[in-house]
């Protein structure tokens, strides 16, 4: 039997009612008993499904797929160090919020529900829409005005239903809040169905590992979700004693916008307000993230740490990224920067695995702009052929 739990009162709620938070406001977490036998899964179809029985979905007839993930988990060269990353970029929406979006309307569909909210600052706005298209589940999503273009264009074409908001991520939040009085909110960050997508993200690193678990993840920090799917994954693999142990987890997030990062410092389990600058990895640019509490104390319980990354740091990894043949956004960028920050600290042995989060594509403008202010002479060369042609 699958309940909603309140994360203060322990509250329970029948997993059947279409309930996003508690009644008293707060947020719900899923009571569920995940079964996986890995002689079981071997033989089947290369996707997050092939984890079935880990998965709180009760009839198959209401999974909503395109046959997402099972990455690639490829060695990578960094500062002379082979690490393994994951390609997330490589979903069917350009990022990994499809693994969240595909477990989540699966809920939805399985609910009835006939149309959704949604928040973001755009990779899970575009992965939710299209999940619902895939569903036919109307589908509203909000975002902050200044989302990536190529983002906006990705969610539109989907028929989903776009609303722009003015000012911060957190004033996007608050609409979308809004109209979830009226609507079921798939929320990436308050529904806890989400949470149990991302987290076959540690399934699948640990089987592709030969049923072991790394040292070390190297993970981004906005919201949180992968933090938190990761963080469950792992830990529901260690009870079953399908893996040794847990790995620490490395949350990176960029200087300009850190709440986690001061909190963790401070030796704190909350968060307090910050001031939150300009950064161009904007997926992580979370000020007020929902679950903070619960990625701090993901990231302290696994032994690990917080990183923050400046803005030079993030383009650099860029570069490095693209110029080995991977085409990434600058969010995804930002975890790279963390994961170059933590190999000095980290042992000449230890098995660490990050991410590529976000497809380039979805950046183009920012990419753009990254490569006028480097290249202007170029650029300008290049904006005269244009003109010529």
């Amino acid at each position: 039997m699958i309940h909603l739990v309140c994360t203060e009162s322990g509250e329970r709620y029948p997993a059947s009612e279409p309930r996003w938070r508690s009644v008293s406001g707060l947020l719900l977490d899923l009571e569920f008993s995940p079964r996986l036998d890995p002689a079981r899964v071997a033989g089947r179809r290369p996707t997050l499904w092939r984890y079935r029985e880990a998965i709180p979905i009760e009839a198959d007839e209401n999974i909503v797929t395109f046959d997402e993930g099972f990455t690639p988990l490829l060695p990578v060269t960094f500062a002379g160090r082979t690490i393994l990353v994951k390609q997330e970029h490589l979903f069917p929406t350009g990022s990994y919020k499809d693994r969240g979006a595909s477990i989540l309307i699966s809920k939805a569909r399985e609910l009835g529900v006939r149309r959704v909210v949604q928040d973001s600052s755009g990779n899970a706005g575009c992965s939710v829409a299209t999940y619902c298209a895939r569903a036919g589940i109307a589908c509203d999503v909000y975002v902050p005005e200044e989302t990536a273009a190529g983002k906006l264009v990705q969610i539109r074409f989907t028929g989903a239903h776009l609303h722009l908001v003015p000012g911060s991520r957190e004033d996007t939040a608050q609409a979308a809040m809004k109209a979830a009085g009226k609507m079921y909110y798939a929320s990436h960050c308050w529904n806890p169905f989400f949470l149990h997508g991302t987290k076959t993200f540690a399934y699948e690193v640990c089987e592709q590992l030969g049923w072991r678990a790394p040292d070390t993840v190297v993970l981004p920090a906005g919201n949180g979700t992968l933090v938190l799917g990761a963080s469950l994954g792992f830990g529901e693999l260690c009870e079953a004693g399908i893996i040794s142990h847990t790995p620490k987890i490395v949350g990176v997030q960029a200087a300009a916008c850190a709440p986690l990062f001061s909190a963790w410092k401070s030796g704190s389990t909350s968060l307090t307000s910050i001031h939150k600058g300009y950064t161009m990895a904007e997926g992580i640019a979370i000020a007020e993230p929902v679950r903070g509490a619960q990625v701090l104390r993901a990231v302290t319980s696994s032994g690990g740490e917080m990183v923050t990354v400046e803005e030079e740091e993030i383009a650099e990894a860029l570069k490095i990224v693209c110029r080995q043949g991977y085409y990434i956004e600058p969010t995804a960028a930002a975890t790279i920067a963390g994961l170059l920050k933590y190999l000095p600290r980290s042992s000449s042995d230890e098995m660490i695995v990050s991410v590529f989060t976000g497809h380039g594509l979805k950046s183009t403008e920012k990419m753009k702009a990254l490569l006028e202010k480097n290249n202007p002479s170029q650029t300008s060369l290049e904006r005269m052929q244009s003109h010529e042609l």
